[in-house]
């Protein structure tokens, strides 16, 4: 394991969505994180067949949720140094990018993942009062 420790502040990639959070806990190969701000939003659709629509799911994937503790393999985790901004601006903003990313040049997946995406932001809405 890398010379991270409980309490230390963290970036951790975790299902291709990417957060910083706070170490509160360790186990053999992984990390538990406290999620506490969302770099970048996860990919929509199904992860072992990336850009594929005809799939048997194509996964709805929503951020993890604020406080929200994962294990988390150590490889995935990385020192992280500066501000934490707070979890509900830092959702929105990761959310635009991703969807501005998605909607400049479409391929079919990515249509796909814009419909997914106008669904989990109306459970943002909800969960977060976030205003789109």
């Amino acid at each position: 394991m890398k010379n991270i420790q409980i309490g230390d502040y963290v970036t951790a990639f975790y299902k291709t969505g990417t957060y910083i959070g706070e170490v509160t806990g360790e186990r053999p190969g992984s990390y538990v994180v406290k999620v506490l701000a969302v770099v970048k939003h996860p990919r929509q659709g199904d992860l072992h067949n990336p850009g594929k629509v005809d799939v048997p799911l194509f996964h709805e994937r929503k951020a993890l949720a604020f406080r929200e503790q994962s294990n988390i393999p150590d490889k995935m985790v990385k020192p992280y140094e500066g501000t934490i901004p707070e979890y509900n601006e830092s959702l929105l903003t990761a959310f635009k990018e991703f969807k501005e990313k998605l909607s400049s040049d479409p391929t079919p997946h990515d249509v796909k993942s814009l419909e997914a995406l106008a669904e989990i932001q109306k459970e943002y809405a909800l969960m977060y009062g976030i205003e789109f």
